[in-house]
């Protein structure tokens, strides 16, 4: 094991299950103190005891990323735990209502989802950022989508709004700070086999065959390729890589 990150401190938001857990893992197997940060206590518990049974070293941190004063507790509490704050993967997300057309969508709906997705995200980097200035620099990766890389129909207009927001906030973020030492990018999935992804298909027996037949590779991905993916952007072999956006995909965006 290459055991890439050790002494290395990492947050992941949304760790409690998915991309999230699957990322956890990953910085933990590479050796990092991993902070896992979600509103799902019991997944996030779980995740940390399987970093734990792994040998690995990791806490959770109840954290409703759209409340500024909770995000910054998630951020204080790994710097009092571990002392610093390497990498942090801006994970956590919802995925709202599907199939909904723009005119339909509720007001609710718009701000439940922005608040989460993007003003989450831009939470989480604003406390992260000030950490990383202070020590010198560090890592960001923000989870967007390739409905953030083009309009989705079946992802309903905030979705696509929320993701496209996302990416502006990471290209202008890494012009802001790459001077500093600091490196932002954002991975941005198709659909991928979690909980969330699982949804588009609860009701729809041939929607998932639709959604495939998309995919040039020929099937859907798993957590852990996005992982593997959220893992390089924060090692010394992306290290000539900020403000970009890489979309985990099999192929979906090159069509």
């Amino acid at each position: 094991m290459s055991r890439l990150f050790e002494g290395k401190v990492a947050l992941v938001t949304g760790g409690s299950s998915g991309i999230g857990r699957a990322s956890a893992l990953k910085f933990a197997r590479e050796g990092a103190k991993v902070i896992i940060g979600d509103i799902a206590f019991a997944g996030g518990e779980e995740t940390v005891n399987m970093i734990r049974q792994a040998q690995g070293e990791g806490i959770f941190v109840k954290t409703d990323v759209s409340k500024a004063p909770e995000v910054q507790a998630m951020v204080d509490k790994a710097i009092e735990v571990y002392g610093r704050l390497d990498f942090a993967f801006n994970n956590a997300g919802i995925g709202g209502t599907l199939f909904t057309p723009t005119a339909s969508c509720s007001e609710e709906n718009w701000d439940q989802i922005i608040d989460v997705n993007l003003k989450g995200v831009w939470l989480c980097m604003k406390y992260e950022i000030r950490q990383m200035l202070k020590q010198g620099g560090g890592v960001i990766v923000n989870t967007s989508s390739t409905a953030g890389l083009v309009g989705a129909r079946f992802a309903g207009a905030a979705y696509s709004a929320s993701k496209h927001g996302v990416l502006g906030l990471t290209k202008t973020a890494a012009l802001e700070y790459g001077q500093n030492g600091i490196r932002i990018n954002a991975v941005c999935p198709y659909i991928i086999r979690t909980p969330l992804g699982e949804d588009l298909f609860r009701d729809d027996s041939q929607r998932e065959a639709q959604m495939t037949a998309n995919v040039p590779i020929g099937r859907l991905g798993t957590p852990e390729e996005v992982a593997e993916v959220v893992v390089w952007l924060c090692s010394d072999g992306a290290s000539y890589v900020t403000g970009y956006a890489i979309a985990v995909d099999g192929g979906h965006m090159a069509q």
